[in-house]
Formats: C-alpha cells, sequence, structure tokens
C-alpha cells in the first residue's frame, strides 16, 4: 500500500468513476484499475461493488476511505514538521463571493509577516463545490456561511457575526426602517445564498411589503444602486462601514438580524496553526464583529 494507491482511492470516491478519477490524478483509467486491483490484492479484501455500474465501495473501501484521509493528513504533517520549526508551506483557499472577500487579501499579506514562506493559492466558487474540494483535500480552507449539510469531517467556525442594515440614498430622512423599506423602491439581493434567505423570511416576518425595482446578486452593485439613488436595500453593515457614502443606515430586523461567514476545515488538519492563524487574522480584520479562536 502507498500513498498514490490511496490518493487513487479517494479520487474515486469524490468523482463517482475511475474515467474521472484517472483524470484527477493523471493516470490512464487503466492504470487506476491497475493501482486498485492491487490494493485489493494486498488487503485480500474487495473494496468495491462491481454489480453497480459504475463500481462503488463497499463497506470495506468505506471503511479504508476514512483511514486513507488520516493517513495522508499525517504523511503531510510529517512533512511539514520535518522542515524544523520554521513553517515553509502552502495554503489553498477557496471564497464564496461575499462582501467580506476583501478581507481575505489583507489577511493574506499580513500572514505573511509572520509566516514570509507561505505560499496561498486563492480562488472563489460556489459554497457547495468549496466543500466538495475541502472534503476531497484540493482545499485546506474555505470562507463560506455557515454550511447546512457538511459532511462529519469537516468542521466550521465563525471569525465575524454582524448586523444586517437598512441602506437608503444620501439625503433620505430619518424614518422607521419599515417605512423607509415600503415608501422607497427596493433594491433586492436575489441569490440562492444564505443571506438572500435570511432578508426575505425577515422581511416577511414583519409584513413589510416591498415595491422591487431592481433584483441584483451581488452585495457591492447593491451599494452602488443605492448610493445613486436608486431605492433602498439590506445588506450586512461590512458592506458600508468603510464607505457608506453617507447614506442613511438602519438596524434591520426585530430584533436586529445577524449573519455568520466562517472558516471551514478538514478536522484534524495537518495545516492546523496556519490556518488559526488565518482564522484569527480575518476576525481582527472585521473588527468589533469578529469572532476568534
Amino acid at each position: 500500500m502507498d500513498t498514490r494507491q490511496l490518493r487513487t482511492l479517494m479520487a474515486i470516491a469524490e468523482y463517482g468513476t475511475f474515467a474521472r478519477a484517472a483524470r484527477e490524478v493523471n493516470l490512464t483509467p487503466s492504470a487506476v484499475s491497475q493501482q486498485i486491483l492491487a490494493l485489493e490484492q494486498e488487503l485480500d479484501t474487495p473494496l468495491f461493488n462491481r454489480e453497480t455500474r459504475p463500481p462503488s465501495l463497499n463497506l470495506h473501501g468505506l471503511k479504508l476511505l476514512e483511514t486513507a484521509k488520516k493517513i495522508l493528513g499525517l504523511v503531510e504533517e510529517t512533512r511539514i514538521s520535518l522542515k524544523g520549526s520554521r513553517i515553509s508551506s502552502s495554503l489553498s483557499i477557496g471564497s464564496v463571493r461575499t462582501s467580506t472577500i476583501g478581507l481575505l487579501p489583507r489577511a493574506i499579506v499580513a500572514l505573511r509577516q509572520t509566516y514570509p514562506e507561505l505560499h496561498v493559492d486563492l480562488r472563489v466558487g460556489m459554497s457547495s463545490a468549496l466543500l466538495r474540494d475541502i472534503n476531497a483535500g484540493r482545499l485546506d480552507l474555505a470562507v463560506v456561511a455557515e454550511p447546512a449539510n457538511a459532511p462529519r469531517n469537516l468542521s466550521w467556525s465563525p471569525f465575524l457575526r454582524e448586523p444586517l442594515v437598512v441602506i437608503a440614498p444620501p439625503g433620505t430622512p430619518t424614518m422607521a426602517a419599515e417605512e423607509l423599506l415600503e415608501s422607497l423602491p427596493f433594491v433586492h439581493f436575489t441569490s440562492d445564498v444564505s443571506l438572500a434567505v435570511l432578508i426575505d423570511n425577515e422581511l416577511t416576518h414583519q409584513g413589510i411589503k416591498v415595491k422591487h425595482i431592481a433584483e441584483i446578486d451581488t452585495i457591492p452593485a447593491i451599494v452602488e444602486c443605492v448610493a445613486a439613488g436608486l431605492g433602498a436595500s439590506v445588506v450586512p453593515d461590512i458592506a458600508v462601514r468603510e464607505n457608506g457614502r453617507d447614506m442613511l443606515k438602519l438596524p434591520f430586523g426585530k430584533p436586529q438580524i445577524y449573519r455568520q461567514i466562517g472558516t471551514v476545515q478538514r478536522a484534524n488538519s495537518a495545516k492546523s496553526e496556519l490556518l488559526i492563524a488565518m482564522h484569527n487574522k480575518l476576525a481582527e480584520l472585521s473588527g468589533e464583529f469578529g469572532v476568534f479562536l
């Protein structure tokens, strides 16, 4: 048994077929089949149910899959520890399209002051895809809202708990948030993310009937529309904290509604020191709403 076989096994579990796994591990499908056959012969037990198409992991295969994740984690941890106390490593980080994404570059730059040899690979994607990549080991950490159905081997911790606010164009007279939302055209955040659901649920809960003028799927674009005078909206506080442009800002919700953004990683990750440092740097940059580990 070697780590190449275990990585191949994990790729099959992630992608569902030998052919897709072969592309991921840069082998031919026949080479993948040979690796799995050799692994089964060494363990003297079948790992796949070959009566199904495509073949699926049986109970022995699923048990080995969990062991493989632990072994590969230990291999990475050993590799890092053998380099000595000075950390020279890499982090693969993913993030959803959130108003907090601007914190990530600042956190990375700050972290490099402590770990100058650190290399970071950053990409943006959908929450579901990022969770799959964390689980498969292709990402070390992702910035996402609290996932509803995360695998048990993943750990999510909030670094930001901030209020939602009603915003209106500069010069808008002060009035109750409910009155403002019903009197001005409403710039609606339309997306399948949890923040949009949170806003819509509270509008329904309060019985606020808004008059839609636009449906936009990014918070920065909503802020621009409101600043230009198009109407009112509801956004996270961070979206207007540093550059509110004299817009009217009021608490949203009774009681005020908060949203949370956090980091998700594999439990017992070999890079836990770096991941905790990144989480706490994001919390520090979040100001009064930061949540530290």
